[in-house]
């Protein structure tokens, strides 16, 4: 460990759930995250910042004005710029030590696999369910852990899941695809709340790369903005799912 190593990661490396073992394997990891909107936002700066070796960001969008309310990765000179872009480039000027990859496509059934295979983990920060239904069968192929998160008005979430028939998939959760899906440009969502859900869906990330017991993989933690409140419930698999059955 170089000198700057240590004062850099010193929080981390005094925890003793982390400590020098665990900053090594957050250093050693790969992780892909699709979407750089609001939730992949939060969660890549605080992968960054947690020293994960390497960062792969997903998204074929392009930043909006509306976007600034709640994406903090960005700013007003970015508009009209590549998400994933703008996002990679934060990423290496918030931390040397991270190798920060920009994929400025849309993760498709036809890309998935050949975008993912080789991360040690997958988060999910998308708006639409077919391209989380494509992550999920991915990660399932692939046998890499997912972490999902989603929100809308005042409410968020954030599931875990093995990514191997152990335990339930996304599909569990969520079997199709609603017939009716909300997107939050069309009812709303408090700006604030991407950062809570993305700083979950970064910590769950952190659990499972140093191998704690204490995450959310297989269960399903639930967010109200407007009280303050939180729960968590354990996700059922699914006999039935078609995605891992």
């Amino acid at each position: 460990m170089t000198p700057e190593y240590v004062e850099r990661y010193a929080r981390h490396l005094v925890l003793k759930e982390i400590g020098g073992p665990g900053q090594a394997k957050l250093t050693t990891s790969k992780v892909a995250i699709v979407g750089a909107g609001g939730l992949g936002g939060p969660v890549a700066l605080y992968l960054a910042a947690a020293g994960i070796g390497h960062i792969t960001i997903i998204d074929d969008d392009t930043v909006e004005r509306s976007n600034l309310q709640r994406q903090i990765q960005f700013r007003e000179s970015d508009i009209g710029l590549s998400k994933a872009d703008i996002t990679a480039q934060n990423l290496r000027a918030q931390n040397p030590d991270v190798t920060a990859i920009a994929i400025p496509e849309r993760l498709t059934v036809q890309n998935a696999h050949a975008l993912l295979a080789g991360h040690d983990l997958i988060l999910d920060g998308v708006d639409n369910f077919q391209t989380r239904f494509d992550v999920n069968t991915a990660s399932l192929a692939l046998g890499i852990p997912l972490v999902s998160g989603a929100l809308g008005r005042w409410n968020g979430q954030v599931s875990a899941h093995s990514g191997n028939q152990s335990g339930p998939c996304y599909q569990c959760l969520v079997p199709e695809i609603p017939p009716q899906a909300e997107t939050c440009s069309e009812v709303g969502v408090i700006g604030a709340l991407a950062g809570v859900v993305g700083s979950v869906m970064a910590l769950e990330t952190i659990k499972i790369l140093i191998g704690l017991e204490t995450n959310l993989q297989g269960k399903l933690w639930i967010y109200d903005g407007l009280e303050a409140k939180g729960r968590t419930i354990t996700l059922p698999k699914d006999p039935n799912c078609s995605a891992c059955r």
